[in-house]
């Protein structure tokens, strides 16, 4: 049994991408490969600004405080890459899902793959499972997927160095 990929990964993808943006195209192409995606795209000269400009457009959904705010941009950006669901078997280990056209570009398949995936995401754990880390200065993306929707911090990193400050503050 195929579970729905589109949710946690898409959204741990496009964290990945934006917090540490690759240098070229077979950067963003390697990311993809581990995040759990398997088709290939067809190279085409602008994918690494064009995807470059759809992690900055999903940013805003980050950066956005309110719920309603949120919704609005995921689905401005769902609308914008729609394409019929599709049924597919294109790299042979079974059928799955997918929300867009076949032969797509890179940055246009990670809009829809990124679109749905931070939806589902939010719609099934939480509208407030997405944000930027507490740790000053860091602003790295986290993406919510512990269990009690509490996690605050991009790494264990972060986590300590917040608590060493608190504690060094009340001392």
């Amino acid at each position: 049994m195929h579970l729905n990929p589109y949710g946690e990964y898409a959204v741990l993808l496009a964290a990945s991408l934006a917090n540490d943006w690759p240098a070229d195209r077979a950067g963003i192409e390697e990311r993809t490969r581990e995040h759990g995606m398997t088709m290939r795209f067809p190279v085409a000269s602008g994918d690494h600004v064009g995807t470059r400009r759809v992690i900055d457009e999903w940013l805003r959904v980050v950066d956005a405080d309110d719920p309603d705010e949120r919704a609005g941009l995921l689905n401005a950006q769902m609308a914008a890459v729609t394409a019929y669901p599709r049924l597919t078997d294109h790299d042979g280990e079974g059928w799955h899902l997918h929300y867009r056209d076949e032969e797509e570009a890179l940055p246009r398949v990670l809009a829809a793959v990124i679109s749905v995936g931070t939806s589902l995401h939010l719609v099934t754990r939480g509208m407030n499972r997405l944000g930027r880390c507490a740790a000053d200065p860091c602003g790295n993306v986290v993406v919510d997927v512990t269990r009690n929707g509490r996690q605050r911090y991009c790494s264990v990193r972060c986590a300590n160095r917040a608590a060493v400050r608190r504690h060094r503050a009340r001392a």
